[in-house]
């Protein structure tokens, strides 16, 4: 890996960390286009560079986080199951969901029909997301963790499934993507931490690669910043169809190249 495919990698991850399209389904994707080898460090850089989108989430919202003692407890309870299954679940996670990538495709094609389900529901008023984070229970959290789990289907996304499930239950798209901001502190950093952990234990990183790593972190934390800001000022006015149709034509491209 060169330091400009590093620096690539790093945008990509900062861009799409905290939008609801997969980073890891671009950054898998992405590494396929510019020829990367598919070994252990690959695999570590893609997991341990969100930890530098996450960074910038504390950054601009620590003072907020740590001024409402509620609201924390609420995050780390919907830590909890995520926490429990992924770490049940790594290995089938590495070893299975991460090598098939008409999976992955169908997978990001399938939750770009649900931006566009859920938007209808909501235009037709099924669905009221109207609700600010204030009002949500400690139950609710607990299960916005639970489902969060199905992040782990890469192309699903993180915060797609903790926004989705967060409309159902009728909180504001900008209240869920703030809470998925606040839910990616704890889940990023345990993934990056236990991620390092499982590759230095079978996979020497050489100085250059640890200087790869620094790289990549930090261009993340920049794009991802910049991102955030964007995000949140965007679904104050608009919906998340974008994302949905953005989803189904990606997702049918690379479908179709894949069984060229």
């Amino acid at each position: 890996m060169t330091i400009l495919q590093t620096i690539i990698l790093g945008i990509i991850e900062g861009i799409t960390e905290f939008i609801p399209v997969s980073s890891t389904f671009h950054l898998i994707f992405s590494a396929k286009i510019l020829q990367l080898a598919e070994d252990g460090f690959l695999k570590l850089f893609e997991v341990f560079i969100q930890s530098g989108a996450i960074l910038a989430v504390v950054v601009l919202y620590w003072r907020k986080y740590i001024a409402d003692k509620e609201f924390i407890k609420k995050v780390f309870l919907a830590f909890i199951p995520t926490a429990i299954l992924g770490a049940l679940a790594y290995k089938l996670i590495k070893n299975t969901f991460f090598e098939s990538p008409i999976l992955m495709a169908s997978v990001f094609i399938f939750v770009g029909i649900l931006f566009l389900l859920f938007e209808f529901l909501a235009k037709k008023k099924i669905t009221l997301p109207k609700k600010n984070i204030g009002r949500l229970y400690y139950w609710q959290a607990f299960l916005v963790g639970t489902l969060q789990a199905l992040s782990f289907l890469p192309g699903f996304s993180r915060a797609g499934a903790i926004i989705l499930s967060m409309i159902l239950l009728g909180f504001r798209r900008s209240e869920a993507a703030y809470f998925s901001f606040a839910l990616a502190v704890p889940t990023m950093f345990a993934a990056g931490f236990f991620d390092l952990i499982k590759t230095s234990a079978s996979h020497a990183i050489t100085p250059y690669q640890y200087l790869l790593l620094a790289i990549g972190f930090a261009v993340s934390f920049i794009f991802a910043r910049l991102t955030v800001k964007w995000f949140m000022a965007y679904l104050e006015k608009h919906t998340l169809k974008i994302f949905g149709w953005y989803r189904i034509v990606l997702g049918i491209i690379i479908l179709i190249l894949l069984l060229i």
